[in-house]
């Protein structure tokens, strides 16, 4: 029915129940506005519903312009919730509205075509009298809201009516009333004299005091201008040793440039030294299992001659210098291997003689 009725009414959007399942307070402050301009466009009720405090007070104006509009009670709470209580709320007024513009719409039907043009027309011509006249009858009606609170009042303030209009007038206390009246309108207009003479007094010394700043400003400013002409006594002597500390500062850069290249060059002689070593012993170690074989080779070769043959005069002299070969490469080996951990010069060959 509601949106039946919003549809007839001339709504500009389609509103169906699902849009208030879920609380939707935009939408009833859109429906509750179009509602009210529709019942009094010059109403001036705010939009804005931005805030909760916006949203309260929209609320509240709606529901007072409706009940002293068009007298229909609508329950806050219901609205603000913005669900399908709210929904009731408002078929309150779609439905007096609805009703009327049927009745209006039924009476145009039973007027005859040359009545209902003439109605148009000195409807038309007086719409500034219709304005005029809705506007007095908002007024009347808050008016007569006003004096009903009044009225409601009247009970409580009859009985100081009348206390106040049954006692005597005593001129006496008049004249206190008046005097304490006056004494206290005297002093604070003396009170506002002195604020004002305060004032003025205020502003000399403020006066005096920016005066005062402003002397202050201009000798420190001079005196800033002759310190910075004057030059200091050590300031030659300052000068001297800065030169001399920004020189000694580069040769203490060059040298320190060339220890750093110096440590590098000695830590590359150190590899490369390491490395030469490194092959001197894989050498030796190398000489030293050759050594070996050939010795094992000479002691085999040996052991089988003497088992085969006798040994004769000329092969005694042989196999004693075969011994003495091999007592000389025993005797070099050790000398090599004890010369392992110390560096070798020289080449790889022997001497000429066996001392050697």
């Amino acid at each position: 029915d509601f949106t039946e009725m919003m549809r007839a009414l001339g709504y500009p959007r389609l509103i169906s129940m699902e849009n208030f399942q879920t609380p939707n307070f935009m939408l009833v402050s859109e429906v509750l506005l179009w509602l009210v301009k529709r019942y009094e466009p010059q109403s001036d009720i705010p939009g804005d519903v931005e805030t909760e405090q916006d949203r309260v007070f929209f609320i509240k104006a709606v529901a007072q312009f409706m009940a002293t509009k068009a007298h229909i009670k609508l329950n806050t709470k219901k609205l603000y919730q913005a669900d399908g209580y709210a929904v009731k709320e408002l078929l309150k007024v779609t439905s007096v509205l609805y009703g009327a513009m049927n009745t209006q719409g039924g009476e145009r039907a039973e007027l005859p075509e040359e009545d209902s043009s003439k109605f148009k027309f000195d409807l038309g011509s007086k719409i500034a009298d219709l304005k005029a006249a809705r506007q007095l009858a908002s007024e009347i009606t808050s008016k007569g809201a006003v004096l009903y609170d009044l009225l409601g009042k009247e009970v409580e303030l009859r009985e100081a009516r009348t206390e106040s209009i049954a006692r005597p007038l005593e001129i006496n206390e008049a004249e206190k009333v008046m005097k304490i009246a006056i004494n206290s309108v005297l002093e604070e207009v003396q009170k506002t004299k002195d604020m004002l003479n305060n004032v003025a007094l205020d502003e000399a010394n403020l006066e005096a005091k920016i005066e005062k700043r402003k002397l202050e400003l201009e000798r420190s400013q001079k005196r800033l201008q002759t310190l910075q002409s004057v030059r200091p006594a050590f300031m030659d002597e300052y000068e001297k040793i800065e030169e001399q500390l920004q020189k000694q500062y580069s040769t203490y850069l060059e040298k320190f440039r060339n220890l750093t290249y110096m440590e590098q060059l000695l830590d590359d002689h150190r590899r490369t030294e390491q490395e030469m070593f490194e092959e001197a012993a894989n050498m030796l170690r190398l000489i030293q299992n050759r050594l070996k074989e050939e010795e094992q080779h000479l002691i085999k070769s040996g052991s089988n001659d003497d088992s085969d043959i006798d040994i004769q005069e000329d092969e005694g002299s042989d196999s004693e210098g075969d011994l003495q070969i091999i007592r000389h490469r025993i005797s070099t080996e050790a000398l090599l291997q004890g010369r392992v951990g110390t560096r070798i010069m020289g080449s790889m060959q022997g001497g000429d003689t066996e001392e050697d």
